[in-house]
């Protein structure tokens, strides 16, 4: 089997492939100050929970925008499984031609979000990864990695709004029954789950304005489900897609 890590600021997504089939996927809270014996614990536990063998897996890739934990989980890893993952970064082929004005900036993510965007959906394809940040991103026809925009995640933005705010609440991420709230919290829930969607429809308009053809709009992340379903735009939601895009890569690279 093949152990695909997509490492965010919020949670750790884990994937294992047996073939081309996604066994299954489990998350971790993102906790700076584990130590890899405490992650590969919660790794081991989770193998245990799919009746997955630690030992049955024969390659493993990260791909990380937590540099200080890099290292920490890859070495839990090799530790449980006994493989050298695979990490995306400077070196590793993906078949994406950045165009940005420095591709080094470009966050692992977004690459890994492309090369599955290529590998799945009709070009050109907006991605929309809804987590710690809001960002989308704008895979060309000719599978070039075109730009984006990043703004303050559903979450950031909730936990400024509570933290600053003194007379409001900390709420729950669910949607009122109607956009115009007669009490503080739906309100608060207006604001954030039908003003994160009304803003994605307006960036994704905006997005189409300067990418002619746009032939396909796909979210991921964890806050996708339950923002793109108050969506307008026809977007399609892939909770596995960076997971799916770290297969292709390793298999890319594998090959060569």
């Amino acid at each position: 089997m093949l152990l695909t890590v997509d490492m965010g600021n919020t949670n750790i997504t884990i994937g294992a492939y047996e073939n081309d089939s996604l066994r299954f996927v489990s998350r971790l809270s993102t906790i700076r100050g584990k130590t890899a014996d405490q992650y590969a614990i919660e790794f081991n536990q989770i193998f245990r929970l799919h009746s997955a063998s630690a030992e049955s897996f024969s390659g493993s890739i990260i791909s990380s925008v937590v540099p200080e934990l890099t290292e920490t989980v890859c070495d839990t890893i090799e530790k449980v499984t006994g493989t050298v993952p695979m990490i995306v970064g400077p070196g590793i082929k993906t078949g994406i031609n950045i165009l940005i004005d420095n591709p080094a900036q470009l966050g692992s993510d977004l690459l890994v979000g492309a090369v599955a965007a290529v590998d799945k959906y009709p070009l050109p394809c907006l991605i929309v990864d809804l987590g710690t940040a809001s960002k989308i991103s704008v895979v060309g026809k000719d599978a070039s990695y075109r730009g984006g925009m990043i703004a303050p995640g559903v979450a950031v933005s909730l936990n400024a709004l509570s933290s600053n705010a003194s007379q409001l609440p900390r709420i729950s991420l669910a949607a009122p029954k109607k956009a115009v709230g007669t009490n503080t919290v739906d309100c608060m829930q207006s604001g954030i789950i039908f003003g994160t969607a009304a803003m994605v429809d307006g960036m994704v308009q905006r997005f189409k304005e300067e990418i002619p053809g746009v032939a396909s709009v796909v979210a991921t992340g964890g806050f996708s489900n339950c923002i793109i379903e108050h969506c307008r735009e026809n977007i399609i939601h892939d909770d596995t897609l960076l997971l799916h895009g770290l297969k292709v890569i390793y298999e890319k690279n594998r090959k060569s």
